[in-house]
Order: structure tokens, then C-alpha cells, then sequence
């Protein structure tokens, strides 16, 4: 079991994409989830990010609604893909809900789903797929450069390899100089376990196995010390999909309809790419506490099924709980 000091938390993902999939985009319906979530004992909500791969609302704008219509339970992007904004204007929209949110916004970032899609979306808005994560790095230190400039002509510019950009200065500061906690939305590859423990705050990977979960957890920590940030300086986080059923055979088959809803792809093909769980709620509850004892501690889960109300019910009342319990 990997140690952390940090405390563990459960976020729920609003279903923003499962709005597009259904064709109604009524965002009551989020308030009210988030707003059950935190009268539930959720910590935090998330939304993802996309625009013609897989269609939602905006998360900033949709998590500034949450941040008004709750007072304790975190928001969070799951994650926000930063190229698709002008990197001033992403920079500007995130401080804002930074003043929003305050201290409750956790702002996770990905360079895009290594998916045909992906490209074609980054296509559409102009921004070279190639060479995206360095882009996405580059955008954080910009952003995190406007959000501390304090109005100082002299912290206006940025020259990076991928992005330039001037007049930082002039765009409104995040609600603190440090800005938003920034999670790094990705794998286990080396290179992304070097990015996290250089520059990010958390680590918010869908690694399909526990064994993956808890090599690269320990590489983070070795990687951390070698730099000489403190071993807690990075939030283990986990994004994982949950059907919850007591027919374990019909629990498997509602994930794969969904799945193949949101991604155009069976079930088989997404569980070698990403973390999902199903069968009843202690199967369920079993599953998570493997990563729980491989080192997550801010559990990110999407509901895997239309039918949200009642696999809520389930998560709230059974699977979190056990969880909890399990490892004490």
C-alpha cells in the first residue's frame, strides 16, 4: 500500500456528456445533482470538456453555476481540455470561476484523447494535435503567469516553444497570485509521471488495474523526492466508471450500452484504456478500495448509466461507505 497524507475524498462527474447523448441540455437538473451530491457527503463535483469529440456544455460556465448553488463540496474540471481556448481567454474564464469558486475549484487539465475525434476537434478550432502535451504545459505556466502578474508590465509576456503571448498583465488576476490547484489528467506513461511531479499539484489518471495504479503512484513519489518537492505536494487522484447492480451479468451489459454511447466503442475495447467497475455495490465497493490501497485519495467516478438517479442512490448509501470502512 502506498502512504499519503492526504484525506480521502469521493467526487461524483455531472453528466454533461450524457446531456448531448439524451438531447437535453437543461442545466437545472446539474444544480440539483450537485447540490444532492454535497447534501449526500460527496466532496466534490466534476464536468468534463469537449466540443464536436464527445459534445457537452462548457464546464467553466457550468461549475460557476455550481459554485452559486452550493457552499461546501468542491468543483472541479475532469478534465479541461486547454488548447480548444485562446490561452488568454482560457486564462481569464478560469480566474474567473477561480473568484467564483475560491478555494474550492480543482482545475484538472488534459491534452486531449489519444482518439481520431480528438484530432478532428482540434482541427476545428485551429490547434496542431502534434506536440499537444507540450502545448498543455506551456499553457499552465501562462496561465499561472497572468493569474501572479499583479498588473507588472514586466511579467506581461510569455515566450514558450508553442505558445507567445503578450498583455498578461492587463487580464484579470485569479482570486490568489498561486491560482487554482492544477491536476494533470493522464496515464503512466513516463513522461506524464515526470510532468505531474515537475509542475502539478494532482494526478487525476483512468489506469485500468491496481498494479498500474500503484507502480506509477510510487514512481510519482520517487520523482517528487528527486526534485525536491514535499511528498505530499501531489493529490493521487482517480477517474473510474461505476455500474452498480446486484445482477452482475446486467451490470456489465449497462456498461457496455453506455459506453458504447459516450465513446462509439464496446466495453471490452474501453476497460484496456480505462478504470471501470461493476456488479452490486460491495463488488463495486471491493473494486475501489484496491486503488484506495494503491494510493488514490480523491476518487473522481462517473456514473456508467443513463438511469443516474437510482446508481446514485446505490453510491451514496452503499458503495462510498463501504469504502470508507474498508480502510478505515
Amino acid at each position: 500500500m502506498s502512504t499519503t497524507t492526504h484525506p480521502l475524498r469521493f467526487g461524483l462527474l455531472l453528466p454533461t456528456r450524457e446531456m448531448a447523448m439524451t438531447g437535453d441540455y437543461a442545466v437545472g437538473p446539474l444544480l440539483e445533482l450537485a447540490q444532492e451530491a454535497e447534501a449526500a457527503g460527496f466532496d466534490s463535483v466534476w464536468t468534463g470538456d469537449s466540443l464536436t469529440a464527445r459534445p457537452r456544455l462548457d464546464p467553466l460556465i457550468v461549475l460557476a453555476a455550481v459554485a452559486g448553488a452550493t457552499s461546501r463540496i468542491s468543483v472541479g474540471t475532469g478534465a479541461l481540455t486547454a488548447a480548444l481556448r485562446h490561452p488568454l481567454i482560457g486564462a481569464n474564464m478560469v480566474a474567473s470561476l477561480h473568484h467564483a469558486a475560491g478555494s474550492r475549484l480543482e482545475l484538472g487539465v488534459g491534452a486531449g484523447f489519444p482518439m481520431p475525434e480528438s484530432e478532428a476537434e482540434f482541427d476545428a478550432v485551429g490547434v496542431p494535435f502534434a506536440g499537444r502535451s507540450g502545448r498543455l504545459d506551456e499553457t499552465v505556466r501562462l496561465w499561472k503567469q497572468a493569474w501572479g502578474s499583479g498588473q507588472d508590465p514586466a511579467a506581461g509576456s510569455f515566450r514558450g516553444k508553442h505558445l507567445t503571448a503578450d498583455l498578461l498583465h492587463r487580464l484579470p488576476p485569479a482570486a490568489t497570485a498561486a491560482g487554482p490547484r492544477v491536476w494533470l489528467a493522464g496515464s503512466d506513461t513516463p513522461r506524464v509521471l515526470e510532468r505531474v511531479a515537475s509542475g502539478y499539484d494532482g494526478w487525476l489518471p483512468f489506469l485500468p488495474t491496481t498494479e498500474a495504479y500503484d507502480r506509477a503512484w510510487r514512481r510519482i513519489g520517487e520523482l517528487l523526492a528527486e526534485r525536491d518537492r514535499p511528498a505530499d505536494a501531489v493529490v493521487p487522484g482517480l477517474y473510474a466508471t461505476l455500474n452498480v447492480d446486484s445482477d452482475r451479468a446486467r451490470a456489465a451489459a449497462g456498461l457496455d450500452e453506455y459506453v458504447r454511447g459516450y465513446y462509439g466503442r464496446p466495453l471490452d475495447v474501453m476497460t484496456g484504456i480505462q478504470a471501470y467497475g461493476y456488479g452490486s455495490a460491495e463488488e463495486c465497493a471491493e473494486w475501489l478500495t484496491g486503488y484506495v490501497r494503491a494510493g488514490a485519495r480523491h476518487v473522481v467516478l462517473r456514473i456508467g448509466s443513463l438511469d443516474a438517479a437510482r446508481q446514485f442512490k446505490e453510491l451514496a448509501e452503499h458503495v462510498l461507505p463501504a469504502v470508507r470502512a474498508s480502510v478505515g
